[in-house]
């Protein structure tokens, strides 16, 4: 989390996904690249990282404690390497923090490689949608309109709300997977930290029970999360007259109309998506949490994986 974006990359992400795999007989890993993202119609993250010369990758990385017909976990992470904001360019001051947009990548690859050493008996998939957002020729603009994996079409209105545009396709392919539970992890919405401050995580989903087991684990784990309401009252402020749904909601809820934004590539499963706009960075030491990145959620996501277990 703390690396330099020019060494933290997508193709890093997936090195790095990759070394974990080597270090455990039973966990497996694929990366896609742009052609076979392409393959599987997730145009909402190949335009993303269509304006960046560091390609985007979709990393999966497989972990069987558990025979084949056991449904698996998965988590996903939101892998943005670094954040301009692409066309909707972000202000100048404090860009640099922006490295830390991959955050939720960063917490699902720990949690998943904890899960691994300590041999949970379940079956486990980690999914991180990683791109690096960033201006250029070839970019994409406010008013495209784009067609998710999922076959649902997207308006954009705004560039820099491109971290659920990565999750909708990462999504989609955690469904393709029949999990008994998704959790989805990312530094999504100013909006959150606005709203909670910046050590306490939002909690939104589709399902009560799942919403309650991840922050019964994040209680036990020692990290402060809050539950925000799904409201569908909210729903028609992402509602778009040229697409299935837009990709911002305005000023106001943007971390509900964020939930609901991806709650339309889950399906019937099982969702809890964690905001962990705050909490994901530290700007500066305090008690056990040093400066910088916090790891936040790593523990909450490995507590919840051994209460699945049990």
């Amino acid at each position: 989390g703390n690396l330099p974006p020019n060494i933290c990359t997508p193709a890093f992400l997936a090195d790095t996904a990759e070394s974990i795999a080597g270090s455990y007989d039973n966990v497996s890993v694929e990366i896609l690249k742009r052609k076979q993202m392409s393959k599987l119609k997730m145009e909402a993250l190949l335009a993303v990282g269509r304006g960046s010369r560091n390609g985007p990758r979709l990393i999966v990385l497989s972990y069987q404690g558990l025979d084949e017909s056991s449904k698996p976990y998965v988590l996903v992470g939101k892998g943005i390497t670094f954040d301009t904001g692409g066309i909707s360019l972000k202000p100048g001051p404090n860009m640099e923090q922006m490295k830390f947009d991959m955050g939720g990548a960063a917490s699902v690859l720990g949690a998943f490689e904890a899960c691994a050493a300590m041999q949970l008996p379940v079956n486990l998939v980690c999914i991180v949608a990683a791109a690096e957002n960033m201006p250029d020729g070839k970019a994409y603009r406010p008013g495209d309109v784009l067609t998710s994996m999922s076959g649902k079409t997207i308006e954009v209105l705004n560039t820099d709300a491109e971290g659920r545009l990565v999750l909708a396709d990462g999504l989609s392919l955690a469904v393709e997977e029949e999990p008994d539970l998704i959790v989805d992890i990312a530094t999504l919405t100013g909006a959150c930290k606005i709203a909670l401050g910046p050590s306490i995580g939002g909690v939104l989903g589709n399902d009560d029970a799942a919403i309650r087991a991840v922050t019964a684990a994040a209680a036990r784990a020692g990290e402060k999360v809050w539950t925000l309401p799904l409201e569908e009252e909210y729903a028609p402020l992402i509602e778009s007259p040229i697409a299935d749904v837009k990709n911002t909601g305005g000023r106001f809820g943007g971390a509900i109309t964020a939930g609901l934004f991806l709650g339309n590539f889950v399906g019937d499963v099982p969702w809890v998506h964690l905001d962990i706009a705050g909490p994901a960075r530290a700007d500066k030491a305090e008690y056990y949490i040093p400066k910088g990145a916090t790891g936040f959620g790593v523990r909450t996501m490995v507590a919840l994986v051994e209460d699945m277990a049990s």
